[in-house]
């Protein structure tokens, strides 16, 4: 296995953004009247409280080792007490969007480092940092945008289904991580789903700053 020295660079940068992505649920959710996350610490940049041993390690690491034509993880989830929430029908949508809006945002921010970053010197790794981030928020927004429980993008379907349905899908949650995984590592679902979505994410992010996408491997 050939050791890409950038992935030094990357990891940090991943972190950081699937640690923003909880914490802005939370704080979305405590704005909404849930303080249930910040009681139990997770408004945090620290990402021990973040991490699933198996989800956030386990999984990842056996796919990079067997070479997976796709890593698929998660963080463990913030706590929120929907019933909390001052509505809980539509503030539910206003915390599930939070994380994936919070992934474009910095998705934004990375695109700007990018652009003020030079390519040489001892500052050129920020550089590729900022491609990394741009990289990574996109794909992690697009992602949790997915319909499919227990991904973000199910709670914004469940807001305008019947009851009985949403307590079918709340079922379906297990499941639903098998399915999201045969999607991904599907060519031809990937393509459609996340491939062509997120090469135009990049190039938009980058675009308002003015840069190519010269940096990043898609």
């Amino acid at each position: 296995m050939r050791f890409d020295p950038n992935l030094i660079l990357a990891v940090p940068v991943f972190i950081l953004s699937i640690v923003i992505h909880e914490c802005a649920h939370g704080v979305v959710a405590l704005w909404n009247g849930d303080t249930t996350a910040r009681d139990q610490g997770r408004l945090t940049l620290n990402p021990l409280p973040h991490v699933d041993p198996f989800g956030s390690l386990i999984l990842p690491g056996l796919l990079f080792f067997f070479h997976a034509p796709f890593l698929f993880g998660w963080a463990k989830p913030v706590p929120i007490h929907w019933a909390n929430l001052r509505h809980p029908r539509n503030d539910q949508v206003k915390v599930a969007l939070a994380g994936p809006a919070s992934n474009f945002l910095l998705a934004i921010l990375f695109a700007g480092v990018t652009r003020f970053a030079p390519e040489t010197g001892f500052w050129a790794p920020l550089r590729i940092m900022g491609y990394a981030g741009v990289l990574w928020n996109c794909a992690l927004a697009l992602f949790n945008l997915i319909p499919i429980p227990p991904l973000d993008g199910s709670w914004v379907l469940m807001r305008f289904l019947p009851l009985r349905h949403i307590i079918v899908l709340q079922q379906f949650r297990l499941v639903g991580l098998l399915v999201v995984a045969l999607c991904v590592s599907s060519p031809l679902v990937s393509r459609f789903m996340l491939d062509g979505p997120l090469r135009l994410a990049v190039r938009a992010c980058l675009g308002l700053f003015g840069v190519t996408q010269d940096g990043i491997a898609l």
